[in-house]
């Protein structure tokens, strides 16, 4: 289960028990998301700036999302 705490008078999901990862194919040139999922939602954040911030999808959203990159119907 996520907790949710309040910051900067939004709501937000804690993150101090996140696991971020980053995608096996990145190239290791500073241009990576890294994601942490969080049971319901999924929390996307830049590698570079760890502690900035960070967008949070809902689960079937991200679903939807890395399924059109897979098959190529959105280019990045």
């Amino acid at each position: 289960m996520t907790v949710i705490r309040e910051e900067r008078g939004m709501t937000e999901p804690d993150l101090s028990r996140a696991v971020w990862r980053k995608s096996a194919r990145s190239g290791g040139n500073g241009s990576c998301v890294e994601v942490a999922d969080l049971g319901h939602l999924i929390a996307v954040r830049d590698s570079k700036d760890p502690d900035g911030p960070k967008l949070f999808v809902r689960r079937e959203q991200w679903r939807g999302f890395i399924g059109l990159l897979k098959t190529g119907s959105r280019d990045l």
